[in-house]
């Protein structure tokens, strides 16, 4: 439950700096979303060769989590923060080139690779950075009233970003949101550098980098795999990372569709603007929502059966008007679920592996990505963008059982909260086992 905690004035400066990050990067990184794959298809692209590019984004998630993982439990949170805004800025750059040349596909699939890579610096760092510093300067509330607060703020970042990268697509052409999409990460590089240190947590700073991969991915599975309520949320994040990766992209093309203007492009930021504008709304009411219900994972479950429902009637409406008010519905119950779920998740994990066992949960979504866009991908070439949604609320709904199960080991982290940042675990010393997965 949400409780009124005061907050002192250095946790306040880590939350300040936490929601600033979160605001630059949402930024950069939305200023594409709304038009991205529009931008795929504009280079030559099928649609099954754009989300087989997304697919293998997906791809260097899925080999980089663990290495830089590693550089996130050693050279230190800050380090894979600055990394990751290089490599993105670097990247993004690459993808324009691409688009400017029309490509050929196995090149944008290796920059998409790249693209992965920069995004594991962040996936797992900047949230375990927060825990820790929260922990370490004394703040005593709730986690999901601070995750609700980064997820309304990132939202605000996504409405804005999106709606300009439309509008500016509209009014020159689909490459310059990329390059301003570069030249923000730049910005955030510099933000970081200043604003960012590593607090309540010493970087280990393993000599040797195999030996080191070694013993975060032994860490991984002993506190990720080997911790069975965190294991069952693991598995689930393989349906839902890989049919959320492929909606909101499907989204941009369905949108413009059912407005019948194929050059509609700021339609096509409408979809990410909607959705970040449920973020927004859904993120403050993320604590209220807690507070409904004894257990996490009720909310959790909930939330993930009425976004599979939407799917299921994305795929079977043929009214632009309509396909609105479920996108509003759909980015609700997700925003207001996701600080629950991160809270859940981080109370079950201890501090030292915390970046690891967050990013090992990343990647296994990025496999589920890698693995179902394509899939996707070519529905929507043999049944249309409205068979695809429809197919994907079906794959979704696979992750129920796993979070049913997650729910049925009866973690402490299901029903309290504060084990992330008292430094421990929320977790039964029988949970967290000996490091093997069993059933």
């Amino acid at each position: 439950m949400t409780t009124d905690v005061p907050v002192n004035r250095e946790a306040r400066r880590v939350q300040a700096v936490y929601f600033t990050l979160l605001t630059g990067n949402t930024l950069a990184a939305s200023l594409i979303w709304g038009v991205n794959t529009l931008f795929l298809l504009d280079a030559g692209l099928s649609n099954l060769e754009a989300f087989a590019a997304n697919a293998f984004f997906s791809v260097g998630m899925l080999l980089f989590e663990v290495p830089t993982g590693v550089v996130a439990d050693t050279l230190g949170r800050r380090a894979s923060y600055l990394l990751g805004t290089v490599t993105l800025a670097v990247t993004t750059a690459l993808y324009y080139w691409l688009w400017v040349i029309e490509g050929p596909f196995w090149a944008w699939a290796v920059v998409s690779v790249l693209l992965g890579l920069g995004f594991t610096f962040f996936s797992g760092a900047v949230e375990a950075w927060l825990v820790d510093a929260l922990a370490a300067t004394g703040y005593r509330g709730d986690l999901e009233g601070v995750f609700g607060r980064g997820l309304a703020v990132s939202g605000a970042a996504m409405f804005l970003g999106s709606l300009a990268g439309g509008a500016i697509a509209q009014l020159t052409d689909l490459g310059v949101p990329f390059l301003l999409r570069a030249g923000i990460l730049i910005i955030m590089f510099g933000v970081a550098a200043l604003v960012m240190r590593d607090i309540g947590f010493t970087p280990e700073g393993r000599a040797h980098p195999i030996a080191a991969t070694k013993q975060v991915l032994r860490a991984s599975l002993t506190h990720g795999l080997g911790n069975r309520p965190v294991r069952y949320v693991m598995f689930a994040s393989f349906f839902t990372g890989g049919v959320g990766f492929y909606v909101f992209y499907a989204l941009q093309p369905y949108l413009v569709e059912l407005w019948g203007d194929a050059d509609a492009y700021s339609i096509a930021g409408l979809a990410a603007a909607i959705l970040s504008g449920s973020q927004v709304i859904g993120g403050w009411m993320a604590p209220w929502v807690r507070a409904r219900f004894r257990r996490r994972t009720t909310t959790i479950i909930l939330s993930l059966v009425v976004s599979t429902a939407v799917l299921i009637a994305l795929g079977l409406n043929r009214s632009f008007w309509v396909a609105l008010v479920l996108l509003v519905v759909w980015g609700l119950v997700d925003a207001a679920a996701g600080p629950v779920q991160q809270a859940y998740l981080n109370d079950m994990i201890p501090s030292r592996q915390r970046a690891t066992v967050l990013s090992f949960n990343s990647l296994i979504g990025s496999g589920g990505g890698a693995v179902i866009q394509p899939v996707l991908g070519r529905s929507a070439d043999v049944w249309g963008y409205p068979g695809s949604l429809a197919l994907s609320g079906a794959i979704q709904a696979l992750a129920v059982p796993f979070l049913w199960l997650s729910r049925r080991q009866q973690p402490p982290a299901d029903v309290s909260a504060g084990g992330a940042l008292a430094g421990e675990p929320a977790v039964e010393a029988e949970a967290a086992g000996d490091g093997e997965p069993t059933p």
